[in-house]
């Protein structure tokens, strides 16, 4: 289970918190470390504070964006120490390596972000997770370093990990939440994300989304969707239905449409001009 686990980290601002983060890791058996855009680099400080764990530091990787870190997990549960406008799933760090184990029994990898050490993680960043998760502190003193923070999330998910190896694979735990042996694998949440991208661009089509106004619209319809656990089979089958509905109101409309590279049902002007550019 916990070489499926990935730990990220999001414009971590001092290289000393990476490296105690990594350290924190190979204490419970984490591996998979990535940084999003640090603004430290891994440096002595922070091979110092790794105290032991520099492999983990020599075999992260570095991305620019959030949506790269996570492109691949089929399960994103994001750190937060606050209440948020719109409700989003939360969960506590034990009820979050029940998820956890969950999806990787199921075949998923598992991504745990971390934002910053000043603010956190943005509201555009937590929407782009399945679930939420908060770390009961003393609400007298709740701020907690990020290593300490990553140290009880990756406690939590060893402990689940042991607890599956003592257990020798109950079929509870094989038949996932739905109570049966699913047919097909969660979708990974690049997937997930261009699916969102097409219905946004669909909605726009039909009239129903202004662009100019969007308003929660997508937050909530984002938040409705990542509620399901969406699979592969059912974010192809939203896909070709969005492209129906693309290609339909196109024909109405007098427009010439062709599909993107993308899956997206588009203008032909507009393509064969982007084409040219």
């Amino acid at each position: 289970m916990l070489d499926q686990i990935r730990i990220v980290l999001v414009n971590t601002t001092h290289s000393g918190n990476i490296g105690a983060a990594a350290r924190a890791m190979k204490n419970m058996g984490v591996v998979q470390l990535v940084l999003v855009d640090p603004i430290a680099e891994i440096d002595g400080d922070a091979i110092v504070r790794a105290s032991g764990a520099s492999e983990i530091l020599d075999s992260c990787i570095t991305v620019s964006s959030l949506e790269e870190a996570v492109a691949e997990c089929g399960l994103v549960i994001g750190t937060s120490a606050r209440g948020r406008h719109i409700p989003w799933p939360l969960c506590s760090p034990r009820e979050c390596a029940a998820k956890a184990k969950q999806a990787v029994l199921n075949n998923n990898s598992v991504a745990l972000v971390f934002g910053r050490e000043s603010r956190g993680l943005t509201n555009d960043e937590l929407h782009r997770c399945n679930a939420h998760v908060h770390i009961p502190t003393n609400p007298d003193f709740s701020s907690l370093n990020i290593a300490a923070a990553v140290q009880v999330l990756c406690y939590e998910m060893r402990l689940a990990a042991l607890e599956q190896n003592d257990a020798e694979e109950p079929l509870q735990s094989k038949v996932g939440q739905w109570g049966v042996e699913w047919d097909y694998e969660m979708a990974p949440h690049g997937d997930v994300e261009r699916f969102f991208d097409h219905l946004k661009d669909s909605l726009v089509d039909i009239g129903f989304l202004d662009p100019n106004t969007p308003k929660q619209l997508m937050t909530r319809l984002r938040r409705m969707f990542q509620r399901t656990a969406l699979d592969k089979m059912e974010v192809g089958m939203m896909r070709g239905i969005l492209a129906a509905v693309q290609r339909k109101t196109k024909a109405a409309n007098g427009v010439e449409a062709v599909e993107s590279a993308e899956g997206k049902v588009v203008d032909k002007d507009k393509a064969e001009d982007k084409d040219k550019g």
